[in-house]
């Protein structure tokens, strides 16, 4: 059995993959990983889809996708392509395609690449439970196998390359009967079509696996790998993305946890961010991911553990023990670093959400304010009895009152620590993964937490390879990293990937991410992202959870005015899921975790789910944000902001 993962679990080598054409862009073998995006605007709008797939490529983006939901739409874009080249943009255009295999094959005569969802294409996705004996099942396959051949040798003909592009939330009826909503679902989708085109001989062919939850999306690229890994099929390149990731932070936390995490692997040969903003912002965010693999190769070597007990197709949490509130079944609990700042004070620390009630001696904190401080070497000028303060060792010895605050040491610290001397429920203790050697000899104390940081540029892998060397160490772990650059979009999706791609792989009982700032709006930025990294990566719950579409020409309502307002009216209703899609391709499948649905269903109406059932139907959009509110009053999960 051929196993990608044992190889490159730690170190980097990119997937080879095959060579596929698209029109000018060679994507797979040794080209570099290209930036993709798509455009929002109404396809049959040929000047507005012109200008707006300029602004895309002059972001950064190398293949612009356009939805074709009619004969028509696909038709109108030879006119978007004689525009564009016109105007000097000989760029490879995408047509995606869900529900009409017509549109399908006259697009594949127009443009360079046709994107297909198995789960909808010739399939059906009724949302009802059926079941397939192999007869029926067999039967199926093989009338899709007519359905789907005209447009393989439309392709074949015309050199047009073709994406079969399955998504989480359009498996058809049929795969959901065998499968389940599972990853495996996902693979075995795409793996019929695929064995149809290469019944045809034809190969010109990229594979996607998205889903807006980022763990499933992981498990089923990987598990899409290992299958082609272990068959006579080719190796195809890869197109990577989480779809319906959102807008702002979330989609960028989102996107670079799913995403980076499979580069991480070597996974990956083009890549859209699909985020709930105007388009030409993708491609930006995408190339902070991919530039961070162009010297990968070059990494200090890790060296890989004797028995790899790692399965890279499920999530199995590390288990440690628990001290007071970290590890063990607790959440991950988050560290802010006040450590550079001149003073703290009560103004500092209500920024972080914490204030200071001299009547009960307390601090008070919201769910968002970090759950241990770091001072460093500072003084607190305020102290309560209720709060947990982290510092340097040296200057915790100096403390005439102990009580609220906890050591940290270094290793060297360690060697002249007599742990009787003191009778603390808690030590922090920092260390590098290059110091596993020292720390298996030390022999450490089960109340220590140990904080735990890489200076390898392959850091999750080096992290992961810490974790698997060193299974019998049962002390909590806290996930660290200070990076050398402002709060930004690079800090962003480089902290998400570092420490949200371990936590979606069951390593790490904490996270303290760090830049070093002295000014604490830019702490409260970092805090405020460590928590959304640890939501991203679906381990600790603290505010409302958005399932947003990135918008596309099949949007019926203005996605990015409509998923703002809704946050606004429901961001404070911590734990509830609610999705926001644009339409009915696949809102439904994609929210079948969440709790509420908005969903377009018509020109300017909505439809209300709960879960996956339909509560309203063809609600006048100007009323459709109302009637959500609403319907969460109905069912007793609202709270007054």
């Amino acid at each position: 059995m051929k196993n990608y993962f044992k190889n490159n679990l730690f170190t980097y080598n990119r997937r080879k993959s095959i060579l596929v054409e698209i029109g000018n862009i060679g994507i797979g073998g040794d080209n570099p990983i290209r930036i993709q995006s798509m455009t929002t605007t109404d396809t049959m709008d040929t000047n507005a889809t012109v200008d707006q797939s300029i602004r895309m490529i002059n972001a950064g983006c190398e293949l612009v996708r356009v939805t074709a939901p009619s004969i028509n739409d696909a038709k109108n874009l030879k006119n978007i392509k004689i525009e564009l080249e016109k105007k000097g943009y000989k760029i490879p255009l995408v047509a995606d395609i869900h529900f009409t295999p017509n549109a399908a094959e006259i697009a594949a005569e127009i443009v360079e690449k046709v994107r297909i969802n198995p789960g909808n294409y010739a399939d059906k996705k009724k949302f009802q439970q059926i079941e397939y004996d192999d007869r029926s099942y067999n039967d199926e396959i093989e009338r899709i196998y007519e359905r789907v051949s005209p447009l393989i040798k439309i392709c074949k003909r015309n050199g047009t390359a073709m994406r079969i592009g399955t998504n989480h939330g359009s498996l058809s009826d049929r795969i959901m009967s065998r499968f389940g909503d599972t990853p495996l679902g996902m693979v075995e989708s795409a793996l019929e079509y695929l064995r149809i085109c290469e019944d045809h001989n034809f190969y010109n062919i990229v594979l996607s696996m998205k889903a807006s939850n980022p763990l499933v999306m992981v498990h089923a690229y990987r598990l899409l790998v290992d299958k082609i890994n272990n068959s006579s099929l080719k190796n195809y390149p890869l197109h990577l993305g989480v779809t319906e990731a959102g807008e702002g932070e979330d989609g960028r936390i989102k996107s670079a946890i799913g995403i980076g995490t499979l580069l991480d692997d070597g996974i990956g040969d083009t890549i859209r961010v699909s985020l709930t903003e105007e388009p030409e912002f993708e491609s930006p965010v995408a190339n902070i991911m991919v530039d961070r693999y162009h010297k990968r190769k070059n990494h200090k070597k890790i060296i890989s553990p004797k028995n790899i007990n790692f399965s890279p197709f499920k999530y199995d949490k590390r288990e440690s023990s628990p001290i007071l509130d970290i590890g063990g079944d607790n959440f991950p609990i988050v560290i802010s670093n006040l450590s550079n700042l001149e003073k703290i004070n009560n103004d500092e620390m209500e920024e972080l959400g914490i204030t200071f009630d001299t009547n009960s001696d307390k601090w008070e904190r919201s769910d968002t304010s970090p759950d241990y401080i770091y001072l460093g070497k500072n003084n607190l000028n305020i102290k309560g009895t209720n709060y947990k303060f982290i510092l340097d060792y040296t200057y915790w010895l100096k403390e005439k009152d102990q009580s609220n605050f906890y050591p940290l040491l270094s290793l060297n610290d360690l060697k002249d620590f007599d742990l009787n001397t003191f009778s603390r429920n808690i030590y922090f203790l920092i260390v590098n993964t290059s110091d596993l050697d020292t720390i298996k000899n030390l022999n450490i104390p089960e109340n220590f937490v140990l904080i735990l940081n890489s200076t390898n540029d392959h850091f999750m892998p080096d992290m992961r390879a810490f974790f698997m060397k060193n299974q019998v160490l049962k002390n909590p772990i806290i996930l660290s990293q200070t990076y050398d650059f402002n709060y930004s979009d690079k800090l962003i999706v480089h902290s998400s990937t570092d420490t949200g791609g371990l936590f979606i792989q069951g390593f790490g009982d904490g996270i303290f991410i760090d830049n070093k700032s002295s000014d604490i709006k830019e702490i409260k930025k970092i805090n405020n992202l460590s928590f959304k990294i640890l939501q991203a990566a679906r381990v600790r719950v603290t505010s409302t959870d958005f399932i947003s579409c990135p918008s596309c020409g099949r949007t019926l309502f203005d996605l990015q005015e409509t998923t703002a307002i809704i946050r606004e009216r429901t961001d404070h209703l911590k734990g509830l899921k609610i999705g926001i899609m644009g339409c009915i391709v696949n809102g439904p499948g994609e929210m079948a975790d969440a709790d509420y649905g908005y969903v377009g269903s018509g020109k300017d109406k909505i439809t209300l789910y709960r879960g996956q059932d339909v509560v309203k139907r063809g609600i006048n959009f100007k009323y459709g944000v109302d009637e959500l509110v609403n319907l969460i009053k109905e069912d007793g999960n609202w709270i007054e902001p």
